[in-house]
């Protein structure tokens, strides 16, 4: 009897905590199920789409693989958009439902095409040369590229899945199909405990999705602060960068990145027109620049390489007419940055950035020099990675190039030779050479500034020669601490160095019968399993060793001198062999430059320019931005 009378009010109470606990994970259930439930279609076609677009763009490279987390990260970001919309009233859910869903197949389907047509997915410089087309180059392209046989590629299957999608919508709202209709019916009899079985494993998949996505969303976040499109590329260098795997993250980093671009454009822009010339002597009637790509100077026989790899550099120099300097280092292991530093009157220490000063090509040009500028890397293309358009953008702007250059080449070739070819045909189109002014009466001189810049020994090695000029392989070299394919690699990289050679030298002989001066530098320095050490290409970490700064900065630098060249102008030959031991960042060449041109500006300092008796050497050489190179070396020397 007692008994009784005990359990009777247990079993109620069980009862309802059993009914609040039921409740509580139902509506906790069905606000986890509300996002798809109320976006069904939507988010199904959301998901498959971001599947089949990854692996539409996915190369046939060796290695080529879709992102890590693009299931998981997928869900996270297609569940994320669904839960605002299902905040939306249904009006109004509808409508901007449709709205998202029109744009994530309008930007899809243009990458997606890209890629087809052009190797690349959306990109800055694709987004750029968008900018600039006008109707007419617009329905050229069109014409020229929409072809019926893109519907067997990946944009076809992007279009199937909108028409699927679109189908789908408009048989649900409709109610035409018994088969949904019926669906409906069952899931409204649904017993309870499936919801919650459903939404606690959806509670479970996009929790367990969102902790395995963090890390790209933050790296995503730290790449949208970055305040330049130096400082993006930086952050791209990093092997934990943000992964931008889906079309509409694409286009918005590409618009990122114009956006932070086009500011520091406006600045060069207006540096250029506060810039002035004073007066101009053309010291040196013809000044060649070649700028050089990834060159290991310790591979250069120039500097002591136990390999014949610039044989006809070091002939001339038996001439005392190549003056080999000994001591020059590179601000930045970037091409980008190095561009930036090298074209800019700017050096760093300075007050301002690169792009608060004017470029040296646009001084030259305001002094009446004629200016060249043949490139094999920096021209706008589809197909460009951010590297390159975060060095080109201040060359390509059409404003900031014409103030720059008055001819240029118009692409780029596989091998270095064919800019030798661009420069013949430029030279029989107009005056590259010196030439008097044509008013005799002014008694005035044209001087002529021919840039070359060259992929010299810039990766994949075995790319940047012609196979039948090899010399060297794996088996010509006495390294036991190399697995031969590492060994093939290097060998590769010293048939480039030889090959470079032959190019320079052409170029060379192009102005051995004018009175030409010739500066040649490498952008930045490169590994090659240099040390003993087990690395070749380019290490972007922080920290910066003496090894690495050995071989990553430290690069090859000469002049030459035509023999009338040396003859006219003996003082300057004799400053040139006098400072080939001083110590020099290529920050500071356009001072150089603008001295042997005789360009007096208010930007020209005596003290960076290496020639002058005035040159600061003790000026610190800051490498990256803050590493002082001259203490790093002291430091492992124990001076």
């Amino acid at each position: 009897m007692h008994f009784t009378r005990l359990i009777v009010p247990l079993q109620s109470l069980i009862g309802c905590k059993g009914m609040y606990l039921k409740k509580v994970l139902l509506s906790f259930s069905r606000a986890v199920l509300l996002p798809i439930r109320r976006n069904t279609l939507f988010f199904v076609a959301m998901y498959v789409l971001g599947i089949v677009t990854n692996y539409a763009v996915l190369g046939n490279g060796r290695g080529a693989h879709v992102y890590d987390g693009l299931w998981t990260e997928l869900l996270v970001d297609v569940y994320a958009v669904c839960a605002v919309l299902a905040l939306l009233p249904q009006n109004v859910r509808r409508w901007v439902r449709a709205a998202c869903a029109a744009v994530v197949y309008a930007v899809t389907l243009a990458d997606v095409f890209c890629f087809v047509r052009f190797g690349s997915t959306l990109n800055p410089t694709m987004l750029l040369l968008a900018g600039e087309t006008d109707g007419r180059e617009a329905r050229e392209f069109l014409a020229s590229y929409v072809q019926p046989d893109v519907l067997l590629s990946g944009v076809g299957a992007v279009l199937l899945i909108a028409i699927l999608h679109a189908a789908a919508v408009v048989a649900w709202r409709k109610g035409g199909c018994r088969r949904l209709d019926a669906a409906r019916a069952a899931w409204l009899r649904r017993p309870w405990w499936t919801d919650v079985l459903a939404g606690m494993a959806v509670a479970v998949a996009v929790v367990w999705s969102a902790v395995l996505s963090w890390p790209n969303k933050r790296a995503m976040a730290e790449m949208f602060s970055k305040e330049t499109v130096g400082e993006v590329e930086h952050e791209l260098t990093k092997k934990d960068h943000a992964e931008f795997y889906l079309p509409p993250y694409r286009l918005a980093f590409s618009v990122f990145s114009n956006g932070l671009a086009a500011k520091q454009v406006d600045r060069l822009i207006a540096a250029k027109d506060a810039a002035t010339v004073d007066s101009c002597t053309f010291r040196s009637p013809n000044i060649v620049l070649i700028i050089g790509e990834s060159y290991n100077k310790y591979h250069s026989q120039l500097y002591g390489y136990d390999k014949a790899t610039t044989p006809r550099q070091v002939r001339r120099r038996r001439t005392d007419r190549l003056v080999t300097f000994t001591d020059v280092v590179a601000p930045w292991n970037l091409t980008s940055f190095v561009f930036k530093n090298v074209f800019s009157m700017h050096v760093v220490g300075q007050q301002g950035d690169w792009c608060d000063y004017p470029l040296f090509p646009e001084l030259f040009r305001k002094a009446g020099y004629h200016v060249s500028f043949i490139t094999n890397q920096f021209l706008p293309k589809a197909k460009e990675a951010v590297y390159d358009f975060s060095g080109g953008f201040f060359l390509n702007n059409p404003e900031l190039s014409r103030a720059q250059f008055d001819v240029r080449n118009e692409r780029v070739h596989v091998l270095d030779e064919g800019i030798l070819d661009d420069y013949d045909q430029l030279l029989k189109r107009g005056p590259i050479g010196y030439v008097q002014a044509k008013d005799e009466a002014e008694n005035r001189l044209e001087g002529n500034l021919i840039i070359f810049h060259v992929m010299g020994q810039h990766v994949n090695y075995n790319a940047r020669y012609p196979k039948k000029q090899r010399k060297w392989t794996a088996d010509d070299y006495d390294r036991p601490d190399l697995s031969h394919k590492k060994r093939d690699i290097l060998s590769h990289y010293d048939n480039a160095t030889l090959y470079n050679d032959s190019i320079v030298d052409q170029i060379l002989t192009r102005f051995e019968d004018q009175e030409a001066i010739v500066i040649y530098f490498s952008d930045h320095g490169e590994e090659c399993f240099g040390d003993g050490f087990q690395y070749y290409g380019r290490n972007h970490s922080a920290e910066i060793t003496p090894r690495l700064a050995h071989q990553e900065f430290d690069i090859p630098f000469w002049i030459w001198c035509s023999h009338s060249y040396a003859v006219k102008h003996p003082d300057i030959y004799q400053q040139v062999i006098q400072a080939r031991n001083r110590r020099l960042m290529t920050d500071a060449l356009p001072h150089l430059l603008l001295y042997l041109a005789g360009i007096h500006a208010k930007d020209y300092h005596e003290e960076y320019n290496v020639l002058s008796p005035q040159y600061d050497e003790r000026r610190p050489r800051i490498i990256k931005n803050g590493v002082d190179y001259d203490k790093l070396m002291s430091e492992q020397h124990g001076k």
